[in-house]
């Protein structure tokens, strides 16, 4: 199992830096598409009824269609970003932040793994939550560079990595036993900081998210908005075993062996990216 992990994330590592440094866009921008699929999908077999999980393929697909069509029809027409509602509306990512606020929070806290899914709303919130995700990430790729893009991923990365160890460390405290028994306040603290002393210490570094920030905020207001965004990232982990527990899962899907699914390897990508893009003031324009 450790070897057959491994060996895919060394194939997916190698896969996303193939698409950063090629010389058009379209890699990365199609790779991310295959992932929103993906991810859709995933989402939709955890939250969809029974009766109507057979659909959760095609809305995905569908879904991936029109995201296709909107990139195809807004990438020729600008440089920069100007137009940004030619690839999704400014609405989309306050709204997707506010769901993530006053839907997922409350869920994951109560951690009532035996109450009504609310199949609908949950199904037509992963739809917003992943197109918002996908068109964030390819606004920060497309307008600040691969780098801004990779150090905005590894604000989440430094996060998990550090809430794991601080958590095996020092947790004593359940953060929320009755979605995920493993993780601490202590853990969540540690990533929180984590992720707070990388994209402060990357503000001097051209090119990062951390500059990104602080070209608009002040070095203090930077740390800050970075603890922000690591403590959301561990809002769409512990969503997403929510989610699992109340479907009877232990993984989204089998697509990554040894990792589980796209939504496994994202969930906490997912309340990030919107919020990262607001800050960045793009979406504003």
């Amino acid at each position: 199992m450790l070897m057959q992990r491994v060996l895919t994330a060394v194939v997916l590592l190698a896969v996303l830096l193939g698409a950063l440094l090629a010389d058009s866009p379209w890699p990365l921008i199609g790779l991310l598409l295959l992932m929103a699929g993906c991810a859709l999908w995933e989402w939709l077999r955890l939250t969809l009824s029974p009766a109507w999980r057979p659909a959760a393929p095609w809305v995905a697909i569908f879904t991936a269609l029109v995201m296709a069509w909107l990139v195809w029809t807004w990438m020729p027409s600008t440089a920069a970003v100007p137009a940004v509602s030619k690839l999704v509306h400014p609405w989309l990512m306050p709204v997707v932040a506010m769901l993530w606020l006053v839907l997922a929070v409350p869920q994951v806290f109560q951690g009532r793994t035996d109450t009504p899914r609310m199949p609908t709303a949950l199904s037509l919130f992963g739809v917003l939550a992943v197109v918002s995700t996908w068109a964030s990430l390819v606004l920060i790729f497309v307008e600040f560079g691969a780098w801004c893009l990779v150090s905005l991923m590894a604000l989440i990365w430094f996060a998990d990595i550090a809430a794991y160890f601080s958590g095996r460390a020092l947790g004593k405290h359940k953060l929320a036993p009755k979605v995920s028994p493993g993780k601490t306040w202590e853990g969540a603290v540690g990533g929180v900081v984590a992720a707070a002393i990388w994209t402060t210490a990357t503000a001097f570094v051209p090119g990062s998210f951390g500059e990104l920030l602080a070209q608009r905020w002040s070095l203090p207001v930077v740390f800050l908005l970075a603890a922000v965004l690591g403590a959301i990232s561990i809002i769409g982990d512990l969503f997403e075993s929510l989610l699992k527990r109340r479907a009877g899962v232990k993984d989204s899907s089998n697509l990554l062996p040894g990792h589980g699914g796209v939504f496994d390897r994202i969930d906490a990508l997912l309340p990030v990216a919107p919020v990262a893009i607001m800050l960045t003031g793009i979406i504003f324009q």
